[in-house]
């Protein structure tokens, strides 16, 4: 049976709070890159945007996780022990802060985020302590490589090399970390998603859950492209 969407106050806060960062990163894009550098000004929206997704909203799932618990009766607890606690489960289920709502409202489509799925959490902890900080330096690149008053053209050509390194590497995380999330769920008929019903399934699900494939994807792309013109303008000057 589908579980029926109610928007209400803390729903419309929830979904605005993860929404919210949008801006901001577009704000922080349209200020330190500039107009004349388009593509970088693009890439610095979805890595800025990536950057706060990460570090703050996937941030608050793993301390739901590590910090939010109810105790159990002796003799509820089952295998396998989360943190060794015989006598506890943990997850966002079990909080009361903003936090903890934010994660309730999303596990109202898919549940492994209400509680501590050891799966789940060790991709978030990859995500949140390595793609955070990789995306903020990504966005650091994107800043340097564009700053022709700040910075020498050897500076700015440096800094590129680094961003063409460090983006389809985080692009290629992205991607396994999506993947390693939803394949166990393919496999299994989703059992721990609610495709029942169309706002779940296509907003909380799909549109929130495909920006980390397609924009990734194009990021792969433009570094293909950027690793072909290199090494044919390398090859054109060793025929000359």
């Amino acid at each position: 049976m589908s579980v029926p969407f109610t928007l209400d106050a803390p729903t419309a806060l929830c979904i605005a709070f993860a929404l919210s960062l949008m801006p901001i990163a577009f704000g922080l894009g349209t200020t330190l890159i500039p107009s004349t550098h388009t593509r970088n000004r693009l890439l610095f929206y979805w890595h800025a945007y990536d950057a706060l997704t990460h570090i703050f909203i996937e941030g608050s799932f793993l301390y739901e996780c590590f910090f939010s618990f109810t105790t159990l009766p002796a003799g509820f607890g089952r295998e396998p022990f989360f943190l060794g606690y015989k006598d506890r489960v943990y997850g966002a289920a079990y909080g009361e802060g903003p936090s903890a709502r934010l994660w309730q409202e999303y596990a109202k489509a898919d549940h492994r985020w209400a509680g501590a799925d050891v799966t789940v959490i060790s991709l978030e902890l990859l995500t949140v302590f390595l793609g955070g900080p990789a995306a903020l330096y990504v966005c650091y690149l994107l800043w340097k490589s564009s700053s022709a008053t700040r910075f020498s053209a050897t500076e700015r050509g440096s800094a590129k090399a680094r961003l063409w390194l460090v983006a389809p590497a985080l692009a290629t995380a992205e991607l396994y970390g999506g993947f390693m999330t939803f394949a166990p769920e393919w496999l299994t008929g989703s059992s721990q998603l609610e495709t029942g019903n169309p706002v779940y399934l296509w907003f909380y699900l799909f549109f929130f859950n495909t920006l980390w494939v397609f924009i990734p994807l194009w990021v792969l792309w433009e570094a293909a492209k950027e690793l072909r013109a290199t090494f044919v303008t390398a090859e054109e000057k060793k025929t000359r």
